[in-house]
C-alpha cells in the first residue's frame, strides 16, 4: 500500500476508532440506548460524508477504508444473523413449554398473515396510486437512460430463477423437510420452515405432557436452559448495536452515488411518499388497536434506524423480536411469529410498493393504460401473490419486482436502470418492511388476548442490551 493511499486510510480509521470510543464513554455514563443509536446515526452520517468529500466516492483510499470499517458493521449483521435460528427456535418452543401459547397459536397465526398479506396489498395500491397521480407513469424520465450490461445479464439470469417458481411450490418450500438444514439456513424459505418445525415441536410437547409428565419436564428443563443462554448471547449482541449503526450508515453515506440520486430525484421521492403513505396505513391499524403511534415510533425507533441502515430485515431479527415483546408488551409466540414470518411473507416495502411502481412506469412504454382496471386489478393480485417468500436481505425487492414484470408480460430493463438508486430506496423500504412485521405482532397479540399495556405504556420500558446482561 502506497504512502497516498496508507496516510489518509490511517487517517479515517483514527477518527472512527475516536468515534467508537465517545460510543463506549456514553454508555458508561448511562446515556440510553435511543440516545447512543441516535449519536451513532450522526457521527456516521458525517464520517461517511467526510470520507466521499475527501477521498471521492470510488478512490482507493476511500475503498480501503471502507473495506476496514465494514469490518465492525458487517461483523454485527454477521453476528445478528447468527442468532436468527437460536432464537426462532427456543422462543417459539419456549412459548408452548411455558405455556404461553395452547389454543391461541392458530388465531395468532391467522391475524399475523393477514395483517403482513392485508397490508401488502394495500402498499401495492398506494405504489400504482403515487406512480399514477404524479405522472412518473408518463414523465420519460427513462427515456434517455442506458441499463448497465452487466446488470441486465445478472437480472435475465435471476428472472429465469423467479420464472420457475409457483406459488405452490413456494408454500411447499415453507415444509420443513430436513429441520437440521433449516437451522443452518440452507434457504430462503428456512426461516418459516423452523417456525412451522418448533411449532409442531410445541405441540408435540403438549402431547407428551399429559402422558409422560417425568419426560415432558426434562423437556421444559432443556428448553428453559436453551432459552436463557440465546436470550443472554441476544443481549450481548444488541449492545453493539451503536457501534453497528456508526459504521453501516458511515459506509452507505461514503458509497452514495449522489448524481444518480439527483437525476433520478423525482422517482426517490415519489417512493419515499409511497412508503410514508403505507406508514401512515400502519398507524390506522395501530389506533384500531388501541396503541399510540407515537408510543410505537418512539420505542420502535432502534431497530427501525438499525432496519434503515442494514437493509435487512433477517439481520433486525433479534431486535426486532426484543423490542416487540420487552418494549411493546407482545406476547413471545406473537412476536416470534411475526418477526418471522415477517422476513419473508408480505413485506409491504419491498414486495408491495416497488414491484407495484416499477410495473406502472413501464407498461406506458409498451402501450398499456396504467388505469384500466385489466391493468391494475391483475398487477395487485400478482404483487399480492408473489409476496409469498421474497427473503429479508438486500435484493429481495429485486426478486419481487423481476416476478411481478416477467408475470405481467412487462420488459426488466427498468430495474437496471434504476439500480444506481435502488440502494437508497432499498433503505426505506427495510424499515417499513420491519415496521409491517412489528405491527403485525401487536395486532396478533391484541387479538390473542396477550397484550401487556403496562409494558406498552410504560415509557421506561425499552429495549435497553445491559438490562438484559446485569
Amino acid at each position: 500500500m502506497s504512502m497516498e493511499v496508507l496516510v489518509p486510510v490511517a487517517g479515517i480509521l483514527a477518527v472512527f476508532a475516536a468515534m467508537l470510543v465517545v460510543l463506549k464513554i456514553m454508555r458508561s455514563k448511562g446515556l440510553s440506548f435511543t440516545a447512543r443509536v441516535f449519536t451513532a446515526l450522526g457521527l456516521g452520517v458525517l464520517l461517511g460524508l467526510g470520507i466521499q468529500l475527501l477521498l471521492g466516492r470510488d478512490g482507493d483510499a476511500a475503498t480501503t477504508a471502507l473495506d476496514w470499517i465494514s469490518i465492525v458493521g458487517q461483523g454485527y449483521i454477521g453476528l445478528l444473523k447468527m442468532l436468527v435460528m437460536p432464537l426462532v427456535f427456543v422462543a417459539i418452543v419456549g412459548a408452548f413449554t411455558r405455556a404461553e401459547v395452547t389454543e391461541h397459536f392458530g388465531r395468532i397465526a391467522f391475524a399475523v398473515l393477514a395483517v403482513l398479506l392485508g397490508t401488502v396489498t394495500v402498499a401495492a395500491v398506494l405504489g400504482w396510486g403515487a406512480t399514477v397521480l404524479t405522472g412518473l407513469a408518463h414523465a420519460g424520465f427513462l427515456d434517455a437512460a442506458t441499463p448497465d450490461a452487466a446488470e441486465l445479464s445478472s437480472l435475465a439470469s435471476q428472472q429465469s430463477e423467479a420464472a420457475s417458481l409457483t406459488l405452490p411450490q413456494e408454500i411447499l418450500s415453507f415444509i420443513p423437510t430436513n429441520p437440521f438444514a433449516d437451522l443452518a439456513g440452507a434457504r430462503s424459505t428456512s426461516t418459516i420452515a423452523v417456525v412451522i418445525f418448533s411449532a409442531i415441536l410445541g405441540v408435540a410437547y403438549i402431547r407428551l405432557r399429559d402422558k409422560d409428565v417425568d419426560q415432558a419436564d426434562f423437556f421444559k428443563s432443556f428448553i428453559d436452559s436453551l432459552y436463557g443462554i440465546v436470550m443472554r448471547i441476544v443481549a450481548m449482541v444488541l449492545g453493539l448495536t451503536p457501534y453497528g449503526i456508526l459504521a453501516l450508515i458511515a459506509k452507505v453515506m461514503a458509497a452514495s452515488d449522489y448524481r444518480a440520486i439527483l437525476g433520478l430525484g423525482k422517482f426517490v421521492l415519489v417512493s419515499y411518499g409511497a412508503l410514508l403513505a403505507v406508514l401512515c396505513v400502519h398507524c390506522l391499524i395501530l389506533l384500531a388497536n388501541r396503541v399510540n403511534p407515537a408510543t410505537y415510533f418512539k420505542k420502535a425507533f432502534p431497530v427501525l434506524s438499525f432496519a434503515f441502515v442494514s437493509r435487512s430485515s433477517a439481520g433486525a431479527l433479534p431486535l426486532n423480536i426484543e423490542t416487540q415483546h420487552k418494549a411493546l408488551g407482545v406476547d413471545s409466540a406473537s412476536a416470534n411469529l411475526a418477526a418471522s414470518f415477517g422476513m419473508s411473507i408480505g413485506q409491504n416495502g419491498c414486495a408491495g410498493v416497488y414491484p407495484a411502481m416499477l410495473a406502472t412506469i413501464v407498461a406506458p412504454a409498451v402501450g398499456i393504460d396504467v388505469l384500466s382496471p385489466t391493468f391494475f386489478v391483475p398487477l395487485i393480485a400478482v404483487v399480492a401473490i408473489s409476496s409469498f417468500g421474497v427473503a429479508g436481505v438486500g435484493g429481495g425487492a429485486t426478486f419481487a419486482s423481476l416476478i411481478v414484470l416477467g408475470t405481467m408480460g412487462l420488459p426488466i430493463e427498468v430495474v437496471a436502470v434504476l439500480a444506481s438508486v435502488e440502494p437508497l430506496i432499498d433503505m426505506g423500504r427495510t424499515a417499513l418492511n420491519v415496521s409491517d412485521s412489528m405491527v403485525a405482532g401487536i395486532t396478533a397479540s391484541h387479538v390473542a388476548g396477550g397484550l401487556d399495556r403496562s409494558v406498552l405504556d410504560d415509557p421506561e420500558a425499552r429495549v435497553t442490551a445491559e438490562a438484559h446482561v446485569s
